[in-house]
């Protein structure tokens, strides 16, 4: 089901003869830009506190930071296995807080989310005492997307750090010939580790492992200097570590190469061999920078200031950090049953589905759909093993990434499987889908009656969940469709219209309800929950998500004019700074921009014949909410592998995905004055800005006037000009 709105436009004609045209200098930069987009990439973005409680929207308790940005400098490749990272504490989002003054190691997987964080290295001097600590200054660091440079000051060594997909490459200038020592903290990560080997292979050679959860890291590493002894400190116990020694005739300058896997050490070592060798430090920076280069460089725009463009690369970089890469150069993985497979794909790990549903996969399915397709037979593959394809925290969205994908064209993957799966999610218990049996009797999740009920009261999440499910039903609907499912396409196309069940026509919310079917009491739609009715939400972020159906919300309120004044109070009643819930955060009245739930809220306008209104908050959204504080390095919310920042890169471009399942993108007005997506095959897709204000008019599809607000992904398969007019 398409979500189409008819608009009336003024009558004005397009005059082509006024569009730019890009021209390069002579440096190989496009002429409006003052940098190369790997240039505009700004790796500490959102490493920095959030701190203004304006943004905040309460007071944090004393010893809270804010859960906001939660990302990291360091080096990867797109969708890489390693995230080569400083760490400066652990048992935080990303390991690394830019407030700090010590780096505790140099962990080689991260992605934001208090894990991974796994196989932490640090070079330390002939002084260094337990506990191993380097001192550095921000004076003296540097980073790049596949690069990073710091120096100890303590230990008076350099480092230099950049990495391939399965493999990373250090560079240690040490301040004396002497006393070298390199510490592999292998009892420590963001998670609790279990158990941990390290063993001497040969004079310049080691390899090993890390055991955390159902993970086992192994490493395989070749330093260019002679081992000398290796002392282990409470080995293979969680928190025990061991330290290399080198010898003493050794130089100065210390590179080690060191190969990943989650197989075995010998893939770990295969890894090493096929993607460094013999390669120098410099080479395999100057291959990771073409790579990140040639991805950055497929969106090109012209206009807009130095810190939006800043904020734009950076965000697109921050996009394609996850999922990860999981399988090795030979094409072994380890499986959901923890058996060594081969297979025609690469796996990775799942895309953190219930943050980035919403956009950030649709962005993957655009710039990357041979990864697309390799995330969705991880997804099957997992399944095979389960019965249910997996899920990520919270809702079955699967169902939208799968179903997307395959009506944006990409279809080279088991779809009869994944369909196979989804229906078992859909349809059956104990799967991916709690409290499915009382969601098929009751058309929703009911949640239990709590006395004066807190933040951390635990419930079923109940509202969410039915939200959740219900797009995720219209979602396999349209997938039952496209497989000639006529039954299980028109049952779950009804089940769509389950959110109906949990909108209270008298106050205007989506509301808890008991099993009984009677509104829970008291209610109080402002206060945030962590799952009890709501997920990480209150009543005004989650009442409003609806994607698939839009209109028929509209007509719960009785009238247009009802829900334009719910959702003007959305964006204007001022949050109580009482409640306090840690990742929602970043408000503009009770809209959170910091966390999930209600991102689809500002486009709500549109279905009201008031592009305007929507486009208003959009804008001060993008200005005030990225990119901010005292570094101009702080987000109004944690990033969740990259939704946050593709929630940017949409926007900045002037397209949405506002139902994601659905093959279209909702119009906006872009900040950039053009955008060109350089797509393959040699194809482009330009869109263009007309006008000097934010109220758009007019929205011309290769120079014909489109009758609504949505554009078919039909244009990034074939190419084209979409020209947004903002003048009368």
């Amino acid at each position: 089901m398409k979500i189409k709105q008819p608009i009336l436009f003024l009558c004005i004609s397009v005059i082509l003869s006024s569009c730019k045209t890009d021209k390069t200098k002579s440096d190989g930069k496009p002429a409006h830009l003052d940098k190369t987009p790997y240039e505009y990439v700004n790796t500490f973005m959102g490493t920095a506190p959030l701190l203004d409680e304006a943004i905040i929207g309460y007071t944090p308790p004393e010893g809270w930071r804010v859960w906001a940005g939660l990302t990291y400098p360091g080096s990867s490749l797109p969708n890489a296995m390693v995230q080569l990272s400083p760490i400066t504490e652990y048992g935080t989002g990303a390991g690394y807080e830019y407030e700090d003054t010590e780096i505790l190691g140099f962990a080689h997987t991260n992605k934001g989310h208090w894990n991974l964080c796994n196989l932490p290295v640090l070079p330390i001097s002939s002084q260094a005492k337990a506990p191993y600590k380097g001192t550095f200054s921000h004076d003296n660091e540097s980073a790049s997307p596949d690069f990073y440079q710091v120096h100890l000051q303590n230990y008076d060594i350099n480092v230099r750090l950049t990495s391939t997909l399965r493999a990373a490459i250090h560079e240690y200038q040490y301040g004396k010939a002497d006393g070298k020592r390199i510490l592999f903290d292998l009892g420590t990560a963001n998670n609790h580790v279990s158990h941990w080997e390290i063993s001497k292979v040969s004079s310049n050679e080691i390899s090993g492992f890390q055991k955390v959860g159902r993970d086992k890291i192994h490493f395989f590493a070749r330093i260019d200097g002679a081992i000398d002894s290796i002392a282990s400190t409470n080995l293979g116990k969680p928190k025990g570590y061991a330290i290399v020694h080198l010898k003493d005739n050794s130089k100065e300058k210390v590179t080690i190469k060191m190969g990943l896997s989650y197989v075995n050490v010998a893939n770990a070592k295969l890894n090493l061999e096929e993607e460094v060798g013999a390669k120098s430090f410099d080479e395999v920076f100057g291959e990771g920078k073409k790579i990140w280069s040639d991805f950055l460089n497929q969106i090109e725009v012209a206009g807009g200031s130095e810190k939006e463009k800043e904020i734009f690369y950076t965000s697109l970089y921050k996009s394609f950090l996850w999922p990860a890469l999981r399988s090795d150069s030979n094409g072994d993985f380890v499986d959901a049953s923890g058996n060594i497979q081969n297979k025609d794909f690469q796996y990775y790990t799942i895309p953190s589905l219930w943050d980035t549903y919403r956009n950030k996969v649709v962005l993957m399915e655009i710039l990357r759909p041979e990864v697309t397709s390799d995330v969705i037979e991880s997804l099957i593959d997992r399944g095979k093993v389960t019965g249910f394809i997996p899920t990520f925290f919270h809702g079955d969205h699967a169902a939208s990434f799968i179903t997307g994908s395959y009506l944006r064209g990409i279809k080279d993957f088991d779809v009869e499987k994944a369909y196979e799966l989804l229906l078992n999610n859909a349809y059956k218990e104990g799967g991916t889908r709690p409290y499915i049996k009382e969601y098929m009797e009751l058309g929703y999740i009911s949640d239990p009656k709590i006395q004066e009920p807190n933040t951390e009261s635990k419930g079923k999440a109940g509202v969410s969940k039915t939200l959740e499910f219900a797009y995720d039903d219209y979602s396999l609907s349209l997938l039952a469709k496209e497989m000639g499912d006529s039954e299980h396409q028109n049952d779950l196309f009804d089940r769509s219209n389950n959110y109906k069940n949990v909108f209270d026509r008298k106050t205007n919310f989506m509301r808890g309800r008991l099993a009984n079917g009677d509104w829970i009491t008291p209610f109080n739609p402002e206060y945030p929950y962590y799952e009890y009715m709501y997920r990480e939400a209150n009543a005004w972020q989650v009442s409003f998500f609806v994607p698939h159906d839009m209109h028929g919300l509209i007509d719960q309120y009785g009238s247009s004019e009802k829900f334009e004044e719910k959702l003007d109070s959305l964006f204007s009643y001022k949050w109580n700074p009482n409640h306090i819930a840690r990742n929602v955060s970043g408000f503009m009245g009770q809209y959170s921009q910091g966390n999930q739930p209600g991102h689809e809220a500002p486009f709500s306008y549109y279905f009201i014949e008031k592009p305007e209104k929507s486009q208003a908050v959009i804008d001060k959204l993008l200005s005030d909410y990225y990119g901010i504080g005292k570094e101009g390095l702080a987000l109004s919310g944690m990033d969740d592998a990259g939704e946050m920042s593709s929630w940017y890169v949409f926007n900045a471009l002037g397209l949405y995905p506002f139902s994601p399942t659905d093959p279209e993108y909702l119009v906006t007005v872009p900040i950039f004055d053009t955008v060109t997506w350089h797509l393959k095959d040699g194809k482009n897709v330009k869109i263009i800005l007309e006008g000097n204000t934010r109220a758009l008019k007019g929205i011309y599809v290769n120079g014909t006037k489109i009758d609504g607000y949505f554009i078919d992904h039909s244009i990034f398969e074939k190419g084209g000009e979409v020209l947004i007019r903002t003048k009368n």
